[in-house]
């Protein structure tokens, strides 16, 4: 089992930028993948970011690189996710999820947070 708590999320002006924080409980954190989803209100969820258990991998949803970024600190059991250029349309909630059988596969998830952009 892993348990997975985000923090981090809320209210912030077009053009700033957030850091996000999901903390790990459970399983060994250095042994499985996480990742970041988001679903803003009437879509669907979708995938934000990845990375692998040891942080060497990266991967981003397209229209996010260059301003979203990954990271995890295996001694703290965290995963972050920097949000920078922040636009309205970034506005939904935050989810963190655990791949722990298979990587891609996402078997854990957090309560989320929400995040919300003003113009």
């Amino acid at each position: 089992q892993v348990q997975l708590v985000e923090s981090g999320g809320g209210l912030v002006q077009a053009g700033g930028s957030l850091r996000l924080s999901c903390a790990a409980s459970g399983r060994t954190f250095s042994s499985y993948g996480m990742g970041w989803f988001r679903q803003a209100p009437g879509k669907e969820r979708e995938f934000v970011a990845a990375i692998t258990w040891s942080g060497g991998s990266t991967y981003y949803a397209d229209s996010l690189k260059g301003r979203f970024a990954i990271s995890r600190d295996n001694a703290k059991n965290t995963v972050y996710l920097q949000m920078n250029s922040l636009k309205p349309e970034d506005t939904a909630v935050y989810y963190c999820a655990a791949s722990v059988a298979r990587m891609g596969k996402y078997d854990y998830w957090g309560q989320g947070t929400q995040v919300t952009v003003s113009s």
